[in-house]
This record gives structure tokens, C-alpha cells and sequence, in this order.
């Protein structure tokens, strides 16, 4: 349990497919910034200036105010577009061997599973 004044936060973000993560005790009203920049100091990385960052799975500014026992998350960018990289999946296997084109019963309609 933290100090009055003080609140603890975590900081998290990716590193070559590997969560790194600090716990810190920051003052209370500090934001998501200063939350990047003392991570950033003691792990001695440079973290993302240009990459989104949020709170709990939520995209936040790096301007709001943190709270006691909050994540603080940075997140890569896409390098595929999940929407993209679905429809080749989807070329590359065919379309009578992939979602619901994959099974089906004898005498039943297209597009119906078994």
C-alpha cells in the first residue's frame, strides 16, 4: 500500500516478444508521462516518443492524470492489418477448406456447418 502522496503504478511494454515491466511509486497527480519517463530512467531504455499509450487496455493522452494501481501500456504498432492478413489466409487455404465452407453435411445448404 503506498504513502500518502504517493501512488503505485506499473509500466509495461513489449521488447523483442518480451514483457518488461517496472512497478513504481510516482507523487499523486504525476501523469502518464512522467510514468514513461521515470520507467525509462530506471531500466535505462528509451521508450516509444512516437507509440500510443494507455491505461489498462484503453488508449489514453500522455497528458492524464494517473491513480493508484493503474497500468500504464505501451503498444506497437500493427505490422499486418489484421483484416489484411485474414483475407490471404483465407486465399492461401481456399475457400472449401476454411470457416464455414470447411465441413458439411451431406444435403445441406452451403454455407452451413455440419
Amino acid at each position: 500500500m503506498a504513502e500518502a502522496g504517493v501512488i503505485d503504478v506499473e509500466v509495461a511494454w513489449a521488447r523483442d516478444g518480451q514483457v518488461q515491466s517496472f512497478a513504481l511509486q510516482l507523487q499523486a497527480g504525476a501523469t502518464v508521462a512522467d510514468a514513461l519517463a521515470a520507467a525509462a530512467q530506471r531500466s535505462g531504455q528509451m521508450l516509444g516518443a512516437e507509440q500510443d499509450v494507455g491505461i489498462w487496455g484503453r488508449q489514453q493522452p500522455r497528458n492524464t492524470i494517473l491513480a493508484d494501481g493503474d497500468r500504464v501500456e505501451l503498444y506497437q504498432p500493427l505490422k499486418v492489418d489484421p483484416k489484411k492478413a485474414r483475407r490471404e489466409r483465407f486465399a492461401k487455404q481456399g475457400a472449401r477448406r476454411a470457416g464455414l465452407f470447411s465441413r458439411r453435411r451431406p444435403q445441406s445448404k452451403q454455407g452451413y456447418g455440419a
